[in-house]
């Protein structure tokens, strides 16, 4: 199963592309506007928080407030990466994979802003920011992830993937899968008292897992199966956040499940997930819909 951020190149492909090229170019050299307009995406939170910043719209804190900012969007986009294969398949869409790579290393890119970023809280004292990513749990699981996205960002490349051969390569590269993790747990424990949104992303989390091993090799899950994804990923994602509160607050589950059939202020994170489920599971509906309406596309002539 494709887990990594490279992307898929034609036969002969490796002699014409040449060395460098922009990143809103294709393989073969040519412009592309779905690459751009991705592109532009990945710029535009950090474009709102330097408008933000500049109108001293920040806060009383406004570097810590640009952190939390900048290790939100690190997280969302490092999911957004970890999608591009579901939508591949479920939609045969494959120029998906021409941005794989881009979104994995704008998800590195925030993050490593994130880091900075608390370097300047810290009036860039370095020896401080050490100690601090060593004697404090979450931010020493924030670095160890921060690390993990940093390799896997440095070893996206053609080369590397000479160097290391494919098998290796792409083992080396579902470690994304556990820095992932590592990145949802460092949300859930700097979030401290609140993580409604640190269980959310833990439940898409779960939803992009459980995907991957229901998929068939290259294909994508049956509407059946598909279906019942969902419906596990929203019960495990109250699941999380019941044995979080209970753990951490001492509140017992029973009530936190509860909450989940409660609307009156909102959509837990359970069912947020769900939904998300249940808009894959029309998304691929629709697809197969589409396809079987479709008329049948005249046979290539055999060369």
């Amino acid at each position: 199963m494709p887990t990594c951020w490279a992307e898929p190149r034609s036969p002969g492909a490796r002699m014409a592309a040449p060395a460098f090229a922009p990143p809103w170019r294709d393989r073969q050299g040519a412009f592309s506007p779905f690459k751009l307009a991705v592109l532009v995406a990945l710029f535009l939170p950090g474009l709102w928080l330097a408008a933000q910043a500049g109108q001293g719209r920040l806060g009383g804190r406004p570097i810590m407030e640009a952190i939390h900012f900048t290790g939100l969007w690190a997280v969302r986009i490092l999911w957004l990466s970890l999608l591009v294969t579901p939508l591949r398949q479920m939609l045969r869409w494959p120029r998906l994979m021409l941005v794989r790579r881009m979104v994995g290393l704008g998800a590195m890119a925030y993050a490593l802003l994130h880091l900075v970023l608390y370097a300047a809280e810290l009036k860039w004292d370095l020896p401080k920011l050490a100690s601090e990513v060593v004697l404090r749990i979450y931010l020493t699981i924030g670095f160890v992830a921060l690390l993990g996205l940093a390799v896997l960002g440095a070893t996206s490349t053609d080369g590397w993937v000479r160097r290391l051969g494919g098998r290796r390569w792409q083992a080396l590269h579902r470690v994304v899968y556990v820095l992932a993790g590592l990145a949802v747990l460092h949300f859930a424990l700097q979030s401290k008292i609140d993580v409604t949104e640190a269980v959310l992303m833990a439940g898409l989390l779960l939803w992009l897992l459980g995907y991957r091993l229901l998929a068939p090799k290259g294909g994508a899950p049956g509407l059946g199966r598909l279906a019942l994804l969902g419906l596990g990923a929203a019960l495990g994602t109250a699941m999380v956040e019941a044995g979080w509160y209970a753990v951490a607050t001492g509140v017992p589950p029973l009530p936190v499940l509860q909450a989940n059939l409660d609307t009156a202020f909102g959509l837990r994170p359970a069912l947020w997930v769900g939904l998300a489920g249940a808009g894959a599971l029309a998304l691929r509906s629709l697809h197969l819909l589409r396809e079987r309406l479709s008329p049948p596309r005249p046979a290539r002539r055999a060369a």
